[in-house]
């Protein structure tokens, strides 16, 4: 209560508290001359005087302290005390006036020690909030090297390895049509050598396809991970396959690469850490917004790798982060785990 009555006062100006704080001064002296000799206002007189320490300045609160020391002895006087001795009535203003100062300066002096305890923490606050924006923006640097050298390796694969995997298909081809011209008992050999070459080009070329970036104009996302379940397919020998809408609205270019590579992780975790050998990638348009599910029929994560935060979760975590997605991983019974990227309906839109 009193947090929010200082606060209150605050918003008035010096003129108006030093005014305000005057005539409250002037009333508690009334009081204390309607009161009489037997009741004692000195408690009450430290209000004014502590809101002006703590509002204003020492030198308005100091000049409180003098009037209410003067009205307390004068409100005794005027209500019918007597002394023996002239010298009473001036003791009990310097000592009433004393303990009215030393309150003033206390009250100022632990107002300095609040100011400056706040400026301290606002300060180590908005490095803390430099610091933290700081990491945030090394660690989507971090994320966007990741991408690009992804596209590049992407892109040695598709222009270096696959054209030297066609030039050596071609050369088996010839080798083969040299042993069809001679009647060679090797001809079939050579032909699978070129089957299992032109193999190769299909693996590559699906391989470096996965690395490059997702193309979100036409609906590119469920595209994109049809393409990835059907190279992963053939890439691992597993069985791999996308369901979800023709149409998912995500048209921001982030957004899709993130839940691009979220699924990339999550099928390359089923299958190398949890053994899976059926995985489905799965969109969903809800009401309440856009979900990715990565379903597999593997051993499941146990605890304890979910509780080591590998790589590949912190990335996956991190990313759902940047898209304001929720991220949920649990296993299945009796056997398998299932992923679950959630965006909320205005982060989509986003």
């Amino acid at each position: 209560m009193l947090p929010n009555l200082l606060k209150f006062l605050q918003g008035f100006s010096p003129t108006v508290l030093t005014v305000g704080l005057t005539g409250i001064t002037l009333l508690i002296g009334y009081f204390d001359y309607v009161a009489g000799t037997d009741t004692t206002f000195s408690a009450i007189y430290l209000l004014p005087i502590g809101a002006a320490a703590w509002l204003l300045n020492r030198p308005v609160a100091c000049a409180l302290a003098v009037l209410s020391s003067i009205l307390s002895v004068v409100g005794d006087q005027e209500a019918g005390a007597h002394y023996s001795s002239a010298w009473i009535p001036a003791w009990n203003v310097t000592a009433r006036l004393a303990i009215f100062v030393f309150a003033t300066f206390m009250i100022a002096a632990f107002r300095t020690l609040h100011r400056e305890l706040e400026k301290r923490a606002a300060d180590r606050a908005a490095k803390l909030t430099e610091e933290i924006a700081m990491r945030e923006r090394l660690q989507r640097e971090l994320l966007h090297i990741s991408e690009r050298e992804q596209e590049r390796v992407g892109h040695d694969i598709h222009d270096s390895l696959c054209q030297h995997l066609t030039g050596t298909a071609l050369a088996a081809e010839v080798v083969a049509e040299e042993l069809q011209s001679q009647n060679s008992t090797e001809r079939a050999n050579a032909v699978r050598v070129v089957e299992l070459i032109e193999q190769g080009i299909v693996l590559a070329r699906n391989l470096a396809r996965s690395l490059n970036g997702v193309d979100v104009s036409h609906n590119g996302l469920p595209a994109a991970l049809v393409v990835f379940a059907s190279s992963t397919t053939d890439l691992f020998n597993v069985s791999c396959r996308f369901e979800g809408p023709e149409q998912f609205p995500v048209e921001d270019l982030p957004t899709a690469v993130h839940l691009y590579r979220i699924a990339q992780e999550a099928v390359s975790n089923a299958i190398k850490h949890g053994a899976a050998t059926e995985v489905v990638i799965r969109l969903e348009n809800a009401l309440s917004g856009r979900v990715l599910r990565v379903i597999d029929n593997g051993t499941g994560i146990v605890p304890t790798h979910r509780n080591s935060q590998g790589m590949g979760l912190r990335i996956m975590s991190y990313r759902s982060q940047l898209i304001g997605a929720r991220l949920d991983i649990h296993k299945l019974s009796p056997i398998g785990t299932e992923l679950a990227c959630s965006l909320a309906v205005e982060e989509a839109a986003e």
